[in-house]
């Protein structure tokens, strides 16, 4: 079944073409990476699937929804509700505990709180950070704090999780300990990833690998099907 389907996508920065016509499908409870050189436009094109970003051609489907027919209300609530995002790093807010930095998706998608805290409990408690839940990122190690990312990008259970160089700042025992954790998410949750990365072990270990250079897909291994 496809979740995402992107067709058609261009886009400029000035006189600058980041994306020259890209077109691509991810089917559900795939994990898919991007690959390439700095400057190909693999982040801009994972920005604008998330609807971070507008595409100037082109057109997103998440789900069989039309994403780029949605006024800015109506993305919002969708972002918040269908997608989770995970950064390279973590994004999560100083003055807040792990437990209210995961929560906060679902307080803005209107949950109760009581409902949004036990969620995040068992969420936080199914990556290893039950003992965790009241501290600050300050008192997280580098691992801890992108587990709890990837709780905060899940506590709204997204059909799509898109990750941005989510290892890129672990050393490699925690980046290989987040690598299987995406795998387990997918096998035990049903969720679909697209992960930009560098690091060709995660790539080679991922269900397909897109290459792309100079804006456009110039390769996929294995080939969809």
């Amino acid at each position: 079944m496809r979740m995402i389907k992107a067709e058609g996508i261009t886009k400029s920065f000035g006189s600058l073409m980041v994306l020259k016509g890209i077109d691509l499908q991810v089917n559900k409870g795939e994990i898919v990476s991007i690959v390439g050189a700095s400057g190909a436009g693999k982040t801009t094109l994972l920005q604008i699937i998330g609807t971070l970003d507008k595409a100037d051609t082109g057109t997103v489907f998440i789900n069989n929804e039309n994403l780029s027919i949605l006024n800015d209300s109506r993305l919002s609530d969708f972002r918040n509700k269908n997608i989770g995002f995970v950064f390279q790093f973590h994004q999560l807010l100083p003055e807040f505990t792990a437990l209210e930095n995961v929560i906060i998706p679902a307080l803005i998608g209107k949950t109760k709180e009581s409902q949004a805290k036990s969620r995040a409990k068992e969420l936080l408690d199914m990556l290893g950070l039950s003992e965790r839940l009241e501290h600050k990122p300050n008192e997280l190690s580098g691992g801890e704090k992108q587990r709890v990312a990837v709780a905060r990008a899940l506590i709204n259970n997204p059909a799509v999780i898109l990750a941005d160089e989510p290892s890129g700042s672990l050393d490699t025992e925690n980046k290989e300990e987040l690598h299987q954790l995406f795998f387990k998410l997918r096998d035990t949750l049903g969720q679909t990833f697209i992960i930009v990365t560098h690091d060709e072990h995660l790539a080679s270990i991922t269900d397909r690998t897109i290459h792309m250079r100079d804006g456009l897909i110039v390769g996929t291994q294995p080939l969809a099907v």
